[in-house]
């Protein structure tokens, strides 16, 4: 099984993250924001990956430690549970629509952080979410699992679908890149070498 399990501790933020890559899309999600908890729901589910999150953080400045934080561990437990990278696809890409709103993700597990965002969400704020913590997410995650990421929002008119689409298109991109190549449990697709 392809396992990542991660505590973080600061003065800010106390978290524990539990994933499992090869799970069925399970999730025990107490992150403190509730909007967050559906967003990493989604991930999972569509992902089919088990995800665990404990979390307790200073949510009386705002919600952006928590947020971050989330995503590094999120991170961390994606870059531990991977492993060498030997014998999986690398690449993966999903577009995902949700009524009006359509986003496509594509993953590399490059084993180089970077991030391309291009998302412009119609309004601030979904109920007291701020949309600014999404990307901040997401940021803290692929720097932390070591992965490319491109994240477009194609259209929308409700805030609420623009980032339920990322998060479904991230979960389902993700497991594609994740999956078994048919190469082989030896193969690592690079031709370089090494990832």
């Amino acid at each position: 099984m392809r396992l990542g399990e991660i505590e973080r501790n600061t003065l800010e933020t106390q978290i524990r993250v539990r994933l499992d890559l090869d799970g069925t899309g399970k999730v025990k999600l107490a992150s403190g924001i509730g909007f967050l908890d559906h967003m990493l729901e989604q991930i999972a589910r569509h992902g089919m990956l088990d995800l665990e999150v404990e979390a307790k953080g200073d949510l009386h400045i705002d919600g952006h430690h928590s947020v971050e934080d989330i995503g590094i561990c999120i991170g961390q437990a994606i870059a531990q549970a991977i492993g060498d990278k030997k014998g999986i696809n690398r690449y993966g890409h999903a577009y995902v629509p949700l009524d009006e709103a359509l986003s496509r993700v594509v993953v590399d597990f490059s084993g180089r952080p970077g991030l391309v965002f291009e998302v412009a969400f119609v309004r601030a704020l979904i109920g007291e979410f701020d949309v600014d913590l999404v990307h901040e997410f997401f940021q803290g995650l692929v720097n932390h699992a070591a992965i490319t990421v491109h994240i477009d929002n194609l259209r929308g008119d409700n805030a609420h679908h623009q980032a339920e689409t990322l998060f479904k298109a991230f979960g389902r991109a993700l497991r594609m890149a994740a999956q078994a190549d048919p190469r082989g449990a030896g193969h690592l697709p690079s031709t370089k070498g090494s990832l």
